[in-house]
């Protein structure tokens, strides 16, 4: 189709590329934001660490800060609705094996929290009731998973498939499994490739320790212990060179967030409908 064709005569295959990589770079805008909020914190130029929420609390003092959180929140439901479809019609082709039904399973799930995101982002912007509450939202997730039937265990289900998930973009990093969904000029590969590495590597030491919170929550039935970046960056910061260790993760998950912003550009989608 041409690129004079008007918006709303798309074809559906148009339309869902569009949503997938207006998505893409609203992930990257978050964790750029998460990114360059850490390594000020590390520098001793900003406040605490923030994680997602935080980052984007952290608009509202920006010039034109809630079209900015407008922007991101469409964004984001329209990443957490191609992340559906590539779920539930298999979009990247990961079959009905263990393993891809795994994938598959995971791919679902950040369509939900992403949409919590997006809603976040929403709420925000007409600061309704709870909205600056930013850290509870893992611990909040937990205490209602210990109120249902076998909650424990699913608390610990969810920790284990984070963890999961987070291996797998560590692995994703290092083998640059990602090249055979990017259609990159080699000029850019050459400088892209090694930053979307080690940005994959980075979020999926994140994850694995975001895993590692809600094992712990489970295990010792308490929704405190959960946590989630914001958390992972202040158990950094009280280790040895913690500091350094800040500002390694954050110039990591910055390096995502271009990660993102290049898949929104030079990633093939293959909406399947």
């Amino acid at each position: 189709m041409g690129s004079d064709t008007p918006w709303y005569q798309l074809e559906s295959g148009d339309a869902i590329s569009m949503l997938a990589r207006m998505g893409y770079a609203s992930r990257g805008l978050v964790y750029l934001l998460i990114g360059g909020l850490a390594a000020l914190a590390a520098c001793g130029q900003g406040g605490q660490a923030e994680g997602s929420r935080g980052a984007l609390q952290s608009l509202l003092g920006a010039p034109f800060g809630k079209v900015l959180l407008g922007i991101i929140a469409l964004g984001l439901l329209s990443y957490s609705m191609w992340r559906a479809i590539q779920a539930l019609k298999d979009a990247d082709h990961h079959g009905k094996s263990a393993k891809g039904l795994a994938i598959r399973g995971g791919l679902l799930v950040s369509a939900v929290t992403h949409t919590l995101l997006a809603f976040y982002a929403v709420s925000l912007m007409f600061r309704l009731s709870g909205s600056a509450g930013q850290g509870e939202g893992s611990s909040g997730l937990v205490s209602w998973l210990f109120q249902q039937p076998l909650g424990r265990w699913g608390i610990g289900l969810v920790g284990l498939a984070i963890i999961g998930a987070g291996l797998a973009h560590v692995i994703k990093g290092v083998k640059a499994k990602f090249d055979k969904h990017f259609r990159m000029p080699s000029a850019v590969q050459v400088w892209a490739y090694p930053v979307c590495r080690f940005g994959l590597v980075v979020r999926g030491v994140v994850f694995v320790m975001v895993g590692c919170f809600f094992l712990m929550a489970a295990y010792q039935i308490s929704p405190g212990e959960a946590g989630g970046t914001e958390e992972v960056f202040n158990t950094l910061r009280a280790q040895v060179f913690g500091q350094w260790l800040l500002g390694l993760v954050a110039a990591g998950l910055f390096a995502f967030g271009i990660y993102s912003v290049l898949a929104s550009i030079y990633r093939r989608i293959n909406p399947v409908l």
